[in-house]
């Protein structure tokens, strides 16, 4: 899962199906994003916010798909609301690890530990089977998407996932590079969904980023440049020469997401998946939304993205949808 994929693992969908957005939301706890990463001390204050967005989402015909937690999937409340909305079908729910806050907690909580690809395959396995466990215990539904937190993929994750029956990883962020803080390298990996293993049980349904610009068919390349020139990259925006624009309202604004939206469409990407921070819904849990005014212009890029991929036919999907519709033969 951590090589870039062949032209010919490459995933078809069936006729009719078209081009869709998908919706997902890491769902977690608040934490200080600043401070060292911490087993404990952390709150769950934004919890109260998701029945709001989920009445939105509802509101504008859109079923997220939660990628919970341990914190999350322990809160008798996130659960009740959570849950409500999948047991109506409007909405789903995956799994999210963070390993720093799951049991078991056995090793060192540092920057390294927190990518749960990098910690022994036992241990990450121990954890990501006691947190799948107790979401369809408390659910009541199996789930059948994963996202590695911060994207922490290793080289064992894909047997994992298949071992315990999920269809579907989604913890590709495509053309993004974490290597310099002990994370994966994706800046080579294809925005296109693709088999992860020869026999096609395990989609990788990657994380939606574009580039724009004069430049973006040689993205690939300016990018490794700009590991060894810092300033490169800021230029050649200031310049619309390139642009890396990822599909979420945090640190993008409407109108770059837009620019990301026709290019992806230009391209024929099946899947556009957007993704953002559930403590997002609440000022000051993270570096996006500080005030009541940033909440405010949260909510407004899910209106105009919507919108806009409505003129072009874009239309919402799900989990169960994509699985129904991608072809395995």
């Amino acid at each position: 899962m951590l090589d870039p994929p062949s032209a010919s693992s490459r995933a078809q969908f069936a006729a009719g199906f078209g081009q869709r957005t998908l919706l997902t939301v890491d769902t977690e706890e608040d934490f200080d994003w600043n401070a060292p990463f911490s087993a404990t001390g952390y709150g769950l204050d934004h919890v109260m916010r998701l029945r709001k967005f989920q009445e939105f989402c509802e509101g504008i015909g859109v079923s997220p798909v939660y990628l919970v937690d341990w914190p999350i999937v322990m809160s008798e409340i996130a659960v009740e609301m959570l849950g409500d909305a999948v047991k109506r079908g409007k909405a789903e729910v995956g799994i999210q690890l963070h390993p720093w806050v799951n049991p078991p907690k056995t090793e060192e909580v540092n920057a390294f530990n927190s990518y749960a690809g990098n910690l022994p395959h036992e241990l990450e396995r121990d954890k990501f089977m006691r947190l799948r466990a107790e979401i369809e215990k408390r659910f009541t539904t199996t789930p059948m998407v994963y996202r590695a937190g911060r994207y922490g993929l290793g080289p064992k994750s894909a047997g994992m996932l298949k071992d315990a029956g999920v269809a579907i990883d989604t913890s590709v962020r495509s053309l993004f590079d974490y290597s310099a803080g002990h994370g994966p390298d994706y800046s080579g990996h294809p925005l296109w969904p693709y088999w992860v293993d020869q026999e096609r049980a395990l989609l990788e349904l990657p994380v939606t980023s574009v580039y724009w610009g004069m430049l973006r068919k040689q993205g690939a390349a300016i990018q490794r440049l700009s590991r060894k020139i810092p300033q490169l990259g800021g230029l050649m925006s200031r310049l619309s020469l390139l642009e890396r624009i990822a599909l979420t309202p945090e640190g993008v604004t409407a109108e770059e997401a837009l620019r990301g939206i026709d290019i992806a469409v230009d391209d024929g990407l099946p899947v556009l998946v957007l993704s953002f921070h559930s403590p997002s819904l609440e000022p000051g849990h993270t570096p996006y939304v500080r005030s009541e005014d940033d909440l405010d212009a949260l909510y407004e890029w899910f209106r105009r993205v919507y919108a806009y991929c409505d003129t072009l036919k874009v239309r919402p999907t799900t989990i169960a949808e994509i699985m129904e519709s991608v072809v395995a033969d």
